[in-house]
Parts: structure tokens; C-alpha cells; sequence
């Protein structure tokens, strides 16, 4: 089957609801610790309480036009949480105050998208391990989706080595959300699924639009595997809905709400492997301060 290659602009349209936005440019705090000026504020923001993020879903219309009219489901509810963690300007729905300029400030270095992709790749590994083991049986919903990130991202691996450059271990980072994920899986199948969700379709989202403004500034366009699909990503995306929905079906109303109340720190999480791109950046403006 033919890959999902059109350009971000076609298939991403750059609306409210498309837009990933994410906050990782620091201040220096008094007493040491990273961070940013309050806007408007005299007060400091630590950086462990900027929230990370890129847009987890598509907006309602792409949805229904990709898998036809359907029954509102738990995976809205799961998206209306995650796009309340966005600013405004992020998401029409989105309740946090802007603290950081757009992507396209961004430094990126080589070094630092590497350890990203690094990490990303030990987080793909462990969900699609978790899955194929299923601890629960409702995993095994998720084996073979198509959403796989795992060989893709062994891939581009392969060909930065082909260009001279040193792969990375894993980091402490990427290390301690799959140790997360793992303990999880074993023990609270709604948190996990929060997660799975998050991170699969975060990718597909404002993860692309990330990728491609970080290939146009490192790697002259470049565009990695790890932003293409076999098939058409819409109709992928669906089907993961549908069994998201199906799965969530037989949980009650409180086991869903624990599955919501997951959220935020599965954005927090994923925001720690994010900043992973901007970690020269980072050391430079906290140096500077």
C-alpha cells in the first residue's frame, strides 16, 4: 500500500484546532531552578508545570469526514480533556495561558533530535511489547493498527548512522516513562490506555507539523519515516477510535474518569522526550541568564 506522504499543509490543515504550540524556552528562577517569567506576572513558572503538547486530535469535522457519521463515543471525552491542556491560540477549546513562543522559534540541533528519537523509539517499543503481551485482554484490541512507530523509527536510526552521526543510549527521560508505562499496563489498564492514546495520536497530530518544521531547520527537508503510514492514516486513526470506544464500553463511569484524570501526565511525559530537541537550546538560555 501506498505511504501517507501529502505535505503537512494538506494533510494538516493549520487551523486552531491543528496547531501545536509548545512551551520549552526557560528563565532562570532565584534559587536555581529552570524556568520562565510569568506573563504579565512578577512571579515565576518552574518548568516541570509547563505543560508540553501537541494537538492529540483531529478537529470533528476531519473525523466524521474520515470514518463517516458515527455515535459520540469515550474518545471524545478523552480528546476534550487533552484539548483543554492547550492555550487558546492552540485549540478553541484550550484553557492554559500562552508562556512560549511557536515552534518556529525553535534551535533544534542534531544531537538533541536524536536523543529525541531515542527516547521515542524505547516508548514505542514498550507499548507495542505491552500490547502484544496483554496483560488485559482488551491490549490485545491495539496489536497491528497500522499506528506502529517502533521499525519505522529503527529505520531513521539506521540512516543518521549512515551519516556519520553517533546513535545515543536512551536517556534518563525516555527510561523512566516506559518504566512507567510498563508498572501501569501491569496494574491500571485505564491509565494505560490513556496513554496509548495520547501518544499515538499526539504523533499523528502536532507531531507531524513538529517533525517537518525540525526537518526544514536540521535536515534539509528531509523527511523521516517515522512521519509516514502505510495506508491512509485517516482510516487508521478511525478503526483506533472505534476500538478505543469498544474497549471503554464495558468500563463504568468512575474507571473512565480515572482514564481522564491520566492526562496531564501523560503530557507530561511526552513533553519531557519533546524538550529532548531543544536540549542545547536550553543549556544555552539557562546559561545566560
Amino acid at each position: 500500500m501506498a505511504s501517507s506522504t501529502l505535505p503537512i499543509s494538506q494533510s494538516l490543515p493549520f487551523s486552531a484546532h491543528r496547531r501545536a504550540i509548545i512551551s520549552a524556552f526557560l528563565g532562570k528562577h532565584p534559587h536555581g531552578l529552570l524556568c520562565r517569567p510569568r506573563r504579565g506576572a512578577g512571579g515565576w513558572m518552574p518548568l516541570r508545570t509547563m505543560v508540553v503538547s501537541a494537538t492529540t486530535t483531529e478537529t470533528p469535522k476531519k473525523r466524521q469526514a474520515a470514518g463517516g457519521a458515527r455515535d459520540r463515543g469515550f474518545v471524545d471525552e478523552m480528546r476534550a480533556v487533552a484539548m483543554k491542556l492547550h492555550t487558546r491560540d492552540q485549540a478553541k477549546e484550550g484553557e492554559k495561558t500562552p508562556e512560549s513562543p511557536p515552534v518556529s522559534k525553535w534551535e533544534p540541533s542534531v544531537e538533541g533530535y536524536l536523543r529525541f528519537l531515542v527516547d521515542s523509539k524505547l516508548v514505542y517499543d514498550t507499548l507495542e511489547t505491552i500490547v502484544q503481551k496483554a496483560a488485559y485482554p482488551s491490549y490485545a484490541e491495539f496489536r497491528n493498527t497500522g499506528l506502529e512507530r517502533s521499525e519505522k523509527l529503527a529505520k531513521d536510526l539506521e540512516w543518521f548512522k549512515d551519516q556519520g552521526h553517533t546513535i545515543p543510549e536512551p536517556s534518563s527521560v525516555g527510561a523512566s516513562y516506559a518504566k512507567y508505562l510498563e508498572e501501569l499496563s501491569e496494574k491500571d489498564p485505564q491509565a494505560f490506555i490513556c496513554h496509548f492514546y495520547n501518544v499515538y495520536f499526539a504523533h499523528t497530530a502536532g507531531g507531524r507539523m513538529i517533525g517537518r518544521k525540525v526537518a526544514e531547520k536540521i535536515l534539509d527537508n528531509k523527511e523521516l519515516e517515522f512521519y509516514k503510514w502505510d495506508g491512509d492514516l485517516s482510516q487508521l486513526l478511525q478503526n483506533v477510535r472505534d476500538k478505543l470506544n469498544r474497549v471503554a464500553s464495558s468500563w463504568s463511569r468512575e474507571e473512565k474518569d480515572h482514564c481522564l484524570e491520566e492526562t496531564e501526565k501523560s503530557f507530561k511525559y511526552s513533553g519531557s522526550i519533546l524538550r529532548l530537541i531543544l536540549s542545547q537550546q536550553l543549556r544555552k538560555d539557562s546559561s545566560a541568564c
